[in-house]
């Protein structure tokens, strides 16, 4: 018996021992590090709540709360009297973050919540698809995933010379498949702060420990990327430009710096270009610098309509087959008839005349409420994009002030990685009409806020 127990406490001891951040949090993401890594396998039985709540000297209830994290994503397994036991994770089902965005309260008459571009500025799809009804296209279910003359064009107009290429359905997707690769359970992974919730919902599903830079003008912070970094990262997910929600377009001066400081580890740059040819800002990619360790997506949504749901992905040779790999087993191929759209599209000079007065449409509207912001005092960042982080005194006070006229927005709070001063995600590029009024409307709402340093 003297064994035993003493044998039981050397393994408390043990998984006590390769937790360094004591939180519910920090346990949480050890615990996870360790099942991935195999040292704590499948079938594993946990210590107690209580036996490892003694040995790292914390509350039982934060180790509760730690375990709960853990049975969210399907790590770990409850059962009872039995003890707790390890299991393979299988994530759990609610994107709560991005639900927050959706789930407004209601109808408005001006709905500026939702992140989308505005139907009246897409290219018209008509002509298009009558000129690629006349073409003989594949029905083969052999054929490449990529219609040949669409892999040519868009590696013709890649950032960098991409060791791979495919195509998927949308950036999400696209994220989604690229996360499932680079990301285990318990990675230490870096986002921008703040960041789109889907993708934070996502890296909760798979198990991640995220950690959250901030931005200033330029793009991601080098000296809190360089910290991040010193705690060991599989992977930084960025948007290079028109950055959703602050609207901050990443200089060419920051991306080598940013480059610089990751040429030293072995994270993976994951790159989300969403807004494609409706930004205003130059795009940069630190795949310039390392394009064997970066992954580019590229969406054509909100620049040549949501509903070809198309994104291409290309880069590190190693990621992008194993998500290419990966899908012959589940769809196989994004429609190559809406391939065969978008490469008609990307080169009809109709469609790019669209396109290019969209981008000046945009950028006008976002200069028309800002101005009115800055003569109110309002804060707000990012010069690129059609959305806006305006900051505002509280949240909900300003929320239902807008919807009280109207108008709808999207609460800051699920885009944040860590709780910071009150704001609100505009998409000022739906804003077509009485751009002065509304943005007056704005400024009353966002109420009278201290100034800010900027962001962190």
């Amino acid at each position: 018996m003297y064994c035993y127990r003493t044998m039981k406490q050397l393994f408390v001891n043990d998984v006590a021992g390769q937790i360094t951040d004591r939180s519910a949090r920090g346990i949480a993401a050890a615990v996870g590090r360790m099942i991935t890594n195999g040292s704590l396998p499948v079938g594993e039985r946990l210590p107690t709540v209580r036996e490892l709540a003694t040995s790292l000297g914390v509350s039982p209830t934060t180790v509760s709360e730690a375990w709960q994290t853990l049975a969210a994503v399907g790590a770990i397994d409850a059962r009872g009297r039995q003890g707790t036991f390890v299991r393979q994770p299988t994530g759990p089902v609610t994107p709560r973050r991005y639900r927050r965005v959706t789930e407004g309260p209601g109808h408005f008459a001006l709905d500026l919540s939702t992140g989308t571009p505005d139907p009246a500025l897409l290219p018209d799809l008509g002509p298009v698809i009558a000129r690629v009804s006349r073409q003989s296209l594949t029905s083969s279910y052999l054929d490449h995933p990529v219609l040949p003359g669409l892999d040519q064009r868009l590696r013709a107009d890649w950032p960098f010379t991409p060791e791979e290429l495919t195509v998927v359905d949308g950036a999400m997707d696209a994220l989604d498949r690229v996360a499932g690769v680079v990301v285990r359970l318990g990675d230490r992974v870096v986002v921008e702060h703040p960041t789109f919730p889907p993708l934070l919902d996502l890296l909760d599903l798979l198990g991640a420990e995220v950690i959250g830079v901030g931005l200033d003008h330029e793009g991601m912070r080098v000296d809190a990327l360089t910290d991040a970094l010193a705690r060991g990262v599989s992977a930084v997910f960025l948007q290079p430009r028109a950055h959703n929600p602050t609207g901050v377009t990443l200089s060419h001066g920051r991306a080598q710096q940013l480059a610089a400081a990751l040429s030293t580890s072995a994270a993976v740059i994951v790159e989300d270009d969403h807004s494609g040819d409706i930004a205003s800002g130059s795009l940069v990619s630190l795949g310039t610098w390392l394009p064997d360790r970066t992954v580019h997506v590229r969406s054509y949504s909100k620049s040549h309509g949501p509903d070809l749901r198309l994104a291409a992905v290309g880069g590190a040779g190693a990621v992008v087959s194993a998500v290419a790999n990966r899908r012959l087993l589940g769809p196989g191929w994004s429609s190559r008839i809406l391939q065969a759209v978008l490469l008609e599209m990307l080169d009809h000079e109709p469609t790019v005349a669209a396109v290019t007065a969209a981008r000046d449409v945009y950028a006008e509207r976002r200069r028309a409420v800002t101005d009115v912001l800055a003569a109110a005092g309002v804060g707000f960042t990012g010069t690129d994009g059609i959305n806006l982080w305006v900051q505002v005194a509280d949240e909900r006070s300003s929320l239902l002030t807008l919807a009280a006229q109207g108008i709808g927005a999207a609460p800051g709070e699920p885009f944040m990685v860590r709780p910071d001063e009150p704001s609100l995600r505009v998409t000022v590029g739906l804003v077509d009409h009485d751009l002065a009024g509304v943005a007056a409307r704005l400024a009353d709402a966002a109420g009278t806020v201290p100034a800010r340093a900027g962001q962190r």
